[in-house]
């Protein structure tokens, strides 16, 4: 009994390693699905206006707005609503024209990544973006105080406890990870061509 269950427990291993190009590719197709899908949401106002605290926030971006943090904070919308007087604050803010901008290279990205199934090195140099954008996106926790619960009173506040922009954010930590596997086995392809 002990070697049939012995024998089973190996095959199925020897099933998971066969796997193993599947496993990649469905990375690849995550991060097609997510960065089309965000990227494409950049020319919705409620995306737009939604990143503003990470974009004003950040040292690296801040400059693609014509206004200064924490000004925002005063024409904050909840996704969905619309007022006249903010709409006209983030269009003079340049809010909407970075997201579209924003939202193409991402669109991009994943575009360039899913491509790499057939073109590994178009997949090294989507991939390689999308490792350089989790980076700049997991800066956010840094820079951005919005992602930190506040100090309301309830005596829960600060590190650890991420809010929902926080949440949203460190999950890029999963799609740093795999766009580092998919970038290695791109390279891989690349390398293997080459010795044939």
């Amino acid at each position: 009994m002990y070697q049939k269950l012995n024998t089973l427990f190996y095959e199925a291993l020897k099933v998971a390693v066969s796997m193993k190009s599947f496993g990649i590719h469905a990375i690849r197709v995550a991060i097609f699905i997510i960065f089309v899908w965000i990227g494409g949401l950049k020319v919705c106002n409620y995306e737009a206006e939604g990143i503003v605290p990470f974009v004003a926030n950040s040292p690296f971006m801040s400059f693609f707005y014509a206004k200064d943090a924490p000004e925002y904070k005063d024409y904050k919308l909840k996704e969905g609503e619309f007022d006249a007087a903010k709409h006209e604050w983030h269009k003079a803010n340049n809010t909407y024209t970075f997201s579209y901008g924003l939202g193409t290279m991402i669109v991009s990205f994943g575009i360039l990544t899913l491509l790499g199934i057939w073109w590994p090195k178009i997949g090294l140099i989507g991939s390689g973006f999308v490792i350089i954008m989790t980076f700049g996106t997991l800066s956010f926790l840094v820079t951005t105080p919005e992602v930190w619960v506040p100090n309301l009173g309830s005596g829960e506040h600060g590190f650890p406890l991420l809010t929902g922009a926080g949440r949203l954010v460190i999950k890029d930590v999963c799609i740093l990870a795999g766009a580092f596997v998919v970038l290695v086995d791109c390279a891989e392809k690349i390398l293997r061509s080459r010795k044939q």
